[in-house]
């Protein structure tokens, strides 16, 4: 083991549990608006009280992640201060768009919302939650670009004297190919878990308090939290779909080793099952569905999906020798497991449907238990989706122009990067105790008691005091 070995599980680990308060962050942004524009346009408490609950669980969950968000721009120039210098020019651009644009819109507006339950006028603290939505869904878009250069360069060239890669075309950065098909789709992703959690959330109260004044709010919060997840299934699938062809343009060795193909095809047939020789360099037995894999990677039944194999023999011949890939069995199975996870959240979205048909009430202890899987599903798809996208770039930290390998900083002593992973681990489990601590609290408390709301008119009261909601 060696500093590059520890610098690259540091910056797994804390990435991966960054973005599990992302997906939640972004969507749940976006259902508490819409509930709230529910109970501005009807007028009726329930919306109220389901705004204020969800709410609260959304504030707790943006911290967390703005206190995670933190580290990892640390880490470029912590652990991987080649990789920054090399790429700064252009990866630093919508990095800065995302914090002084995107990140000031979101919590200035948090803010605001969250101050302005007794001071602002109903329409203008209505938009300050939808504006920080925006910026929530801006912040992704900018931090998205960033990735996506990682995945397919463009907008760019090499300085031959510096070395390094200079910012040519900032338009055609913020409109990689990639970007514009991995927005969507973690999008989807996001409100697959946030959706998750309004389900879990509300079934919970529906079959614990039965009798319960407030149940009528709960019935409610189950469904819409259930149609939210299945829409955002089926939206997961199509993007995903599209972003498959665009994997298979831009990094087709990606394609190869999350479906186990180790020599080119035309027609290529769907992996269900590839079990591999130990140094992952053969097929040893699969079990397959013939022309999916051409028609998922281009779009023919027929198309052709190039090999393990044969791509590695293309880039030791472009970029000299070495090996070009990625372990195959985490990005093989990281692949399922993303898909496998989503839908099993999608799977149980449509039970709990089912199972409040003409106005029944669910009280299935099975049903419950899988409800309450329900958040925990969806999280892991995201992470498997992002250890699958990350890992199955190896051994490039830039495609086609850096290797991993040279982008770690060559000052910092393995010493030093295992002090720094031991202590962000220890933190970062501190802070996960605490998150589903007061997650779980606060679930369990239920729906806070408006009937003190102060009057919904949208005339502005000077002598009222700011007041904080939570």
């Amino acid at each position: 083991m060696d500093a590059l070995d520890v610098a690259r599980w540091q910056f797994g680990v804390t990435t991966v549990y960054h973005f599990l308060f992302v997906p939640l962050t972004i969507g749940l942004s976006v259902l508490v608006a819409i509930l709230q524009t529910l109970w501005h346009r009807t007028g009726n408490e329930r919306y109220l009280k389901l705004t204020k609950f969800y709410g609260k669980l959304f504030l707790i969950n943006f911290a967390m992640g703005v206190v995670t968000g933190i580290v990892q721009e640390f880490q470029f120039g912590m652990n991987w201060s080649d990789y920054s210098r090399f790429v700064g020019d252009i990866f630093g651009a919508p990095l800065a768009i995302e914090a002084l644009v995107a990140f000031f819109l979101e919590s200035t507006f948090i803010g605001l919302w969250i101050f302005g339950w007794d001071r602002l006028p109903k329409r203008a603290h209505l938009a300050s939650i939808w504006a920080a939505a925006i910026g929530t869904n801006l912040s992704a878009y900018f931090i998205l670009a960033a990735n996506s250069f990682m995945q397919n360069p463009v907008g760019y060239r090499i300085n031959p004297d510096s070395g390094r890669a200079e910012l040519t075309d900032f338009p055609a950065v913020l409109t990689n190919k990639v970007a514009l098909i991995t927005f969507p789709h973690t999008l989807a992703g996001s409100f697959l878990v946030a959706g998750s959690l309004v389900v879990a959330v509300g079934l919970y109260h529906v079959i614990r308090n039965r009798d319960s004044a407030d149940t009528g709010a709960y019935r409610f919060a189950t469904k819409f939290g259930s149609w939210v997840v299945l829409v955002a299934s089926a939206a997961v699938l199509f993007t995903g779909d599209i972003q498959g062809k665009i994997m298979t343009e831009v990094q087709p060795m990606k394609m190869a080793a999350a479906e186990g193909l180790y020599t080119t095809e035309s027609p290529a047939s769907f992996s269900v099952l590839t079990i591999g020789s130990l140094d992952g360099s053969r097929e040893v037995f699969a079990l397959k569905i013939p022309y999916l894999l051409s028609y998922l990677g281009t779009g023919d039944p027929n198309g052709t999906v190039h090999g393990i194999n044969d791509l590695q023999a293309q880039y030791a011949t472009q970029y000299g020798a070495g090996s070009y890939t990625p372990i195959i069995p985490v990005t093989y199975w990281s692949f399922r497991f993303m898909i496998a996870f989503g839908m099993a959240a999608g799977a149980i979205a449509l039970l709990v449907l089912w199972s409040q048909r003409k106005g029944r009430t669910p009280s299935s202890k099975w049903l419950l238990r899988a409800g309450l899987a329900m958040p925990v599903l969806p999280l892991l798809a995201n992470s498997f989706g992002w250890i699958f996208t990350e890992m199955g770039r190896q051994p490039w930290i830039v495609f086609g122009e850096m290797l991993t390998r040279n982008g770690v900083s060559r000052s910092v002593s393995l010493a030093e990067v295992l002090t720094s992973f031991t202590a962000f681990t220890l933190i970062y489990a501190t802070l996960a105790v605490i998150e589903v601590k007061l997650l779980l609290r606060y679930a369990k408390a239920g729906v806070p008691d408006v009937s003190d709301q102060p009057a919904t008119d949208d005339t502005d009261d000077a002598e009222r005091p700011l007041a904080f909601a939570y």
